[in-house]
């Protein structure tokens, strides 16, 4: 932990705003503070590393995940409560991403630190040339010595293509910048073994992989009704992040300083598999398909066995109404799902493509339909 140079801190609206719905200035700065601080140095033990990053006295980058936007909301609008409905929780967030943004940007600029906006759909992180952008852009802006701040576009995301919760964006985006460690920041101190509020339960200091959770309770969305998250999505992201090979320290708010400089505090996911360069597992995590194709026995061997590319021929069924570039699930003929990947094709052209050749269709219909309806470069395989 004290090692780590890239780090992804999470943090939860419940850890950012009053019980009315509001920003609260103090918490963003008390947050602010100790990032800041980190960055600087503050003359802690920092692993050893020379610092080599424009502005960071110890070398040690921070991208923010932050929530908070759609909670910033609700009071400018006279909303009392998080909307249930889209349409509202987008106005919501249209008007609090703003405010969530300015506050940042007064808190740092006390430090001299500038901050970038970085505002994902999943869209922009499955697909291959806009994962790249993504990319790029966050590995620009911590070059240049600002502090990436990244949410969810949820004024324009739809039902279809959200993350679900900042937690998984976060584990996602540990992914996405090669970060060393995520730290995911909540307002209980770590994972315990039942409901922290009941007497005899206790605080899970490290978790080395799944089991070590077997038959602990985890709870659902906190009490304070302005976030999406909970235990349940913080456990869920440090098994995306553990699995991609980023270890994870779950944590309260209060503790961020702790946890970002190497001291022991909460709990410790370690690492469970190891680092990927590609972008598959936004595919596999952040996508929701649009659609399914159902294979036949030989093309489930082929694409789950040899890691081959979906070629028409395999194709025994089509389902839903999606267009070339969309995430689809694969099935076998039992209607489990084997796999995921990007189409190559729209879903109304797929019926003419059942069951036959490149070659044949090719001849038929064109040089454009000699080629795979989901290429292996595309494809994930589901567990």
């Amino acid at each position: 932990m004290a090692a780590a140079r890239r780090i992804v801190v999470k943090i939860g609206s419940s850890s950012l705003t009053t019980a009315a719905g509001g920003l609260d200035a103090d918490r963003v700065d008390a947050l602010v503070d100790v990032l800041a601080k980190v960055l600087d140095g503050d003359g802690k033990d920092d692993g050893g590393r020379d610092g080599d990053s424009k502005g960071d006295a110890n070398g040690k980058e921070i991208v923010l995940v932050s929530s908070g936007a759609i909670a910033a909301g609700l009071a400018p609008l006279g909303l009392d409560r998080r909307p249930r409905d889209l349409a509202r929780q987008q106005a919501a967030a249209s008007v609090g991403q703003g405010l969530l943004v300015a506050r940042y940007t007064a808190s740092f600029a006390r430090y001299g630190r500038r901050v970038g906006q970085v505002l994902l759909t999943t869209d922009d992180t499955s697909r291959r040339a806009h994962y790249r952008n993504a990319t790029r852009t966050l590995d620009q802006l911590l070059a240049m010595g600002a502090l990436p701040i990244v949410n969810e576009n949820d004024t324009v995301a739809t039902d279809e293509i959200r993350f679900g919760d900042n937690d998984r964006l976060a584990a996602l985006v540990a992914h996405l910048v090669r970060a060393d460690l995520l730290v995911l920041l909540s307002d209980v101190d770590g994972l315990y073994d039942g409901d922290p509020r009941a007497p005899g339960t206790s605080r899970i200091d490290e978790v080395r992989g799944p089991k070590d959770l077997d038959g602990v309770s985890i709870g659902s969305a906190g009490r304070s009704g302005v976030g999406t998250g909970g235990m349940v999505t913080k456990v869920e992201a440090a098994r995306i992040a553990t699995a991609a090979g980023v270890p994870v320290v779950l944590t309260s708010a209060s503790r961020a300083g702790d946890a970002l400089l190497g001291r022991r505090t909460g709990t410790f996911f370690h690492r469970t598999g190891r680092r990927s360069a590609n972008r598959l597992l936004w595919l596999a995590h952040a996508s929701a398909p649009r659609g399914a194709l159902t294979l036949d026995d030989g093309a489930v061997r082929a694409v789950v066995e040899r890691r081959t590319s979906l070629l028409p021929a395999g194709i025994a069924a089509v389902e839903g109404e999606f267009t070339a570039g969309d995430p689809v699930e694969l099935r076998d003929t039992r209607g489990h799902p084997v796999a995921r990947g990007l189409v190559n094709f729209d879903a109304k052209e797929i019926p003419q493509l059942i069951g036959r050749s490149t070659r044949d269709l090719a001849r038929e219909l064109g040089p454009a339909y000699e080629r795979e309806v989901v290429h292996r470069d595309d494809l994930v395989l589901l567990d």
